[in-house]
């Protein structure tokens, strides 16, 4: 009561940021898999698979009606791009779809400033950029929960939908072995994250200089392992896991880094070293004859097709989380 004595002496302004300062502080968002819980994560995941058969029956869910989605892409993209426009759609929501051209992002505009627009104007917010810190700052600064749809240093929307698939094909993460075989990159960063939080072990096989973060390392010595061979990290694992050896950014670096990659290519000989009912996964696009054999997505072990479906539903049932739970 006393506190509404005080409101006739308050400025209009001042009496909006007593009240969105308290919305803000509340509002959960998603940049790595850290910021949700072991119960919470699995929670997602679980609603994922439910999601899932829902849309394979025909059930119509909308329950972002009059919900918009904002996303930003600073880097290109397919599948990030398809399954959150289609998963908002699906929900009877919209999607706003915003790069560089088209907006004041490009044009030197503060990413607080952004965030503090944007986030008045739409209910989630999805960015794809480069520095993780760009994310970081617009979470900072936003009125709504914002997702991870990649950085240079996590992906975490990907492992969501890895996740799902192994659950989905082996019913249970705890106790297994996971392999990445690879660039210790934002994939791998992402991999050691749900190794620590939803307990399975994680073997990294990495060419020299190409390692994850020493420091990531030793924090989660615990859960992942660096191998040296490719073969040390298939051995046994339930699953095998890379991604492409030239990401966004590095074109430069191409030439290099097939040199330095050639021993670590997955390949259905590779496989055979893994735990008989191992699955192969790759969040594409891949690079035949690279990072993997010709033929490796037509091995019975790849499940990389249901992994990008996932994209799909493991970010509808994340979306759903954030914004009605």
């Amino acid at each position: 009561p006393d506190f509404i004595y005080l409101i006739p002496r308050l400025s209009i302004e001042r009496w909006r940021f007593f009240i969105f300062e308290d919305v803000a502080m509340a509002v959960r968002h998603f940049l790595t898999l850290l910021d949700f819980s072991p119960t919470e994560l699995m929670s997602v995941l679980t609603r994922a698979i439910e999601l899932k058969k829902m849309r394979a029956n025909g059930v119509i869910y909308e329950p972002f009606k009059g919900k918009v989605l904002a996303m930003i892409f600073e880097k290109s993209s397919t599948r990030t791009r398809v399954s959150f426009e289609a998963g908002m759609a699906q929900f009877g929501g919209s999607a706003i779809f915003l790069s560089p051209r088209d907006t004041q992002l490009g044009r030197g505009e503060p990413v607080e400033d952004s965030a503090r627009v944007i986030s008045r104007m739409t209910d989630i917010v999805m960015i794809r950029t480069f520095a993780h810190d760009i994310i970081e700052r617009f979470a900072a600064h936003s009125r709504v929960p914002v997702i991870n749809g990649l950085t240079d240093d996590h992906h975490p929307c990907q492992i969501l939908a890895d996740l799902q698939t192994f659950l989905e094909h082996r019913g249970t993460l705890q106790g297994k072995t996971f392999a990445w075989i690879g660039d210790g990159n934002n994939m791998c960063n992402s991999y050691i994250h749900a190794a620590h939080q939803l307990g399975f072990q994680l073997k990294i096989a990495c060419p020299y200089g190409f390692e994850p973060d020493p420091a990531l390392l030793d924090q989660y010595k615990h859960c992942a392992t660096l191998v040296k061979t490719a073969e040390d990290a298939a051995q046994g694992a339930h699953l095998i896991a890379t991604d492409v050896w030239t990401s966004m950014g590095q074109e430069a670096e191409q030439s290099i880094r097939k040199r330095r990659f050639s021993t670590y290519q997955v390949n259905p000989r590779l496989m055979d070293f893994a735990s008989p009912d191992a699955l192969f996964m790759h969040c594409l696009p891949a690079h035949r004859g690279e990072e993997i054999s010709e033929d490796m997505l037509d091995d019975p072990r790849a499940v990389v097709w249901d992994e990008a479906e996932n994209r799909l539903h493991a970010q509808k049932a994340l979306m759903e989380f954030l914004l009605t739970n």
